[in-house]
């Protein structure tokens, strides 16, 4: 898994709450609202909500996880090879203060 693939899902997930929040939205302001057409759309609005609120519990859930093992796996590594992960993060900065020094 690559950063692109973080930021894909973390967007995603940003996104499905939207569309949440709006069909909760919706659900709530036709409430009132009579007919057997808007009843039937509403329950079917309703089980569709609950399947992406589920669906987006889950997508976090896996996020979460997958955030936690690169944690632990740069823990192992930095605890392993500790001057290799002094050198690298010696060099980022070097490089990320020439790119900032050129502005």
């Amino acid at each position: 898994m690559n950063g692109t693939d973080i930021v894909t899902r973390d967007k995603l997930v940003a996104d499905l709450k939207v569309v949440v929040a709006d069909a909760e939205e919706l659900l709530r302001i036709t409430a009132g609202q009579a007919g057997d057409k808007v009843a039937a759309v509403r329950d079917k609005m309703q089980r569709g909500l609950e399947q992406a609120k589920a669906k987006l519990a889950d997508l976090e859930g896996k996020a979460m996880e997958q955030t936690k093992a690169a944690a632990r796996a740069t823990d192992v590594y930095v605890h392993e090879n500790p001057w290799k992960a002094v050198g690298i993060a010696a060099g980022a900065g070097v490089l990320f203060g020439l790119l900032i020094s050129r502005r």
